[in-house]
């Protein structure tokens, strides 16, 4: 039977997946970490698990926990249940969607960087792992923390939990949970902070567009160029170049923010 003909989800299965999610993603966690040890025997624990390789297997252990969750949870695993489909974005929209989660993301990084918060917390360390990738390396972390981490988490949080709170609840009330958790899944206080303001960006342009795609565009896309200039440039330093980034960015976002808005109303 078609689940649409059922009316509204139940929402306690909605956040029965989160903590399953959670849990899949520690107990693979785990399994990388031991993997990972038993690979490099004589790697010291600091490299092999607070470096690239680290990074990595993280990276895939929560896109596989993520990814397993939404096939155990959302039945029938049909694209349309998922949002997976085409919605009224075009082409110049989604460029615009984009050009607005970068600009955001870079002000957010550059106000982190203002408040003394650059060098601590799961960024940091984040951004020292991916520091030295180079050729092949760098190739599998873009693939990782770009495509695959990037999409799992559309997938699971803009294609199927907001989704189903967005059958119960009110759309803004959907986007404003699904950012809870999503920011929540990332631990790490700042980490978590920044992740909850990208995922409200994220779950805006998602109930805009009527689709998950541009949000899975966007994140793949911020993903892959943050880790690309973060292992080929590094980080911006300096209060005056991050100041301008901030100011820049910020007002790029509002433009961003202004013109879909005003786009969505033809």
């Amino acid at each position: 039977m078609d689940q649409r003909a059922l009316g509204p989800p139940r929402l306690w299965p909605v956040f029965a997946a989160y903590v399953v999610a959670f849990a899949s993603i520690v107990v693979l966690s785990l399994v990388a970490a031991s993997t990972l040890r038993a690979m490099y025997p004589d790697v010291p624990d600091h490299a092999l698990f607070d470096g690239l390789p680290g990074l990595i297997a993280g990276g895939l252990a929560s896109s596989i926990g993520l990814v397993l969750t939404v096939g155990l949870f959302n039945q029938p695993l049909e694209p349309v249940l998922l949002r997976l489909v085409p919605g009224w974005e075009t082409g110049s929209t989604l460029a615009v969607m984009i050009v607005g989660m970068l600009a955001l993301g870079q002000a957010l990084d550059s106000l982190t960087t203002l408040a003394g918060l650059g060098d601590k917390g799961a960024l940091a360390a984040i951004r020292s792992a991916i520091a030295a990738a180079a050729g092949p390396e760098l190739f599998v972390a873009v693939l990782v923390i770009g495509v695959l981490a990037g999409s799992a988490e559309e997938l699971f949080f803009r294609g199927y939990m907001q989704t189903r709170l967005g059958q119960r609840v009110p759309p803004a009330l959907a986007v404003l949970v699904t950012s809870l958790a999503f920011g929540l899944l990332h631990l790490e206080w700042i980490h978590a902070l920044l992740a909850f303001v990208l995922g409200l960006y994220l779950g805006w342009i998602t109930e805009i567009a009527g689709s998950a795609l541009p949000a899975i565009a966007c994140h793949v896309i911020n993903n892959a160029l943050f880790t690309v200039l973060t292992a080929l440039v590094g980080t911006v330093a300096g209060a005056g170049p991050n100041a301008a980034l901030l100011a820049g960015c910020g007002c790029v976002f509002v433009g961003a923010v202004v013109w879909l808005r005003h786009c969505r109303t033809w």
